[in-house]
């Protein structure tokens, strides 16, 4: 036996000798069932209420998504200058007319004056009544309005920024107030933010994945040690793919599912595309047309 085959033949058996210590050392704990992630079925999750039906963000298009079926909302969360969360996505509000600028230096009352219905491409199928409502509204107004759905809820200021230092415990007191620990998962690609959430929440809300857990239980799987990936969230809410990265395959989703995660896909609005997402195991569609998604799952009978 050469020198070059031995030293091979010793790394290969103290790596296996190491890969089974791990084995031996570390055992994958799943995450504790979070009661509104008990569903027997596929939910659909109205993208910001769902922007292809209505303005994005407003009481009108989270209207409309409660009165197609949706099981609930994915909503992302923003601090004004007054300290108030809203739901709203981008940094900046950027309208043809009314107040504009930085979310973080306008004051609620600036952006809920705000007729956010004017650039929206089918603005004229809606009633003058209903386009009262095509406003933004605060966290708090959300959860008073729709009791009864699951909200997913994404902290979109960065931890860096003043508004992103306080946002996750005003957060935490307005989940709290509303009595809607059980019916919404908390998430941020800004794993920090979880974190700090849950300082305050101590597990009694469901989580959702940063980008780096994400990273972490990819990385995981594609690996021989599995077992040492210890999940911190109750949810993955994954696009299909990331640069050449398939996330919606079969095996990765049934990785997650042995760990009690559950694995929703956004922003998903083509039915072939929902279809192959159920199949490969995807337990929500998060979705920019909610008809779609809600009409696939009742005729399929998910």
């Amino acid at each position: 036996m050469t020198r070059k085959r031995t030293i091979a033949l010793v790394v290969a058996a103290a790596a296996g000798t190491a890969w089974a210590g791990t084995k031996v050392l570390s055992k994958p704990q799943p995450r504790p069932q979070k009661s509104v992630l008990a569903t027997e079925q596929p939910i659909v999750l109205a993208h910001r209420g769902g922007s292809n039906n209505a303005p994005e963000s407003t009481w009108l298009a989270f209207e409309k998504a409660a009165e197609l079926g949706v099981h609930g909302f994915e909503i992302d969360l923003r601090m004004t200058k007054d300290e108030q969360i809203i739901v709203f996505h981008d940094d900046t509000v950027d309208r043809t007319s009314g107040a504009t600028g930085l979310v973080s230096e306008m004051t609620l009352d600036e952006i809920q004056s705000i007729d956010f219905s004017e650039k929206f491409v089918d603005r004229a199928k809606f009633s003058s009544e209903e386009l009262e409502k095509a406003r933004i509204l605060t966290l708090q107004e959300l959860l008073d309005r729709f009791p009864f759905l699951y909200i997913n809820m994404d902290m979109k200021d960065a931890p860096t920024s003043y508004e992103g230092s306080l946002m996750p415990s005003k957060l935490w007191r307005v989940i709290e107030e509303a009595g809607a620990l059980d019916r919404v998962v908390v998430t941020s690609f800004f794993d920090e933010q979880i974190d700090r959430f849950n300082l305050y929440a101590q597990n009694r809300v469901a989580l959702g994945a940063g980008e780096k857990e994400v990273r972490k239980a990819y990385t995981a799987y594609t690996s021989q040690f599995k077992h040492l990936y210890h999940p911190k969230a109750d949810v993955f809410q994954l696009p299909t793919k990331h640069k050449s990265i398939r996330l919606d395959t079969a095996g990765f989703i049934r990785f997650l599912h042995s760990l009690n995660i559950k694995v929703h896909y956004w922003t998903i609005d083509q039915q072939e595309d929902m279809k192959r997402l159920l199949e490969n195991g995807a337990d929500g569609i998060v979705t920019d047309s909610p008809e779609v998604a809600v009409q696939l799952i009742q005729g399929e009978g998910h």
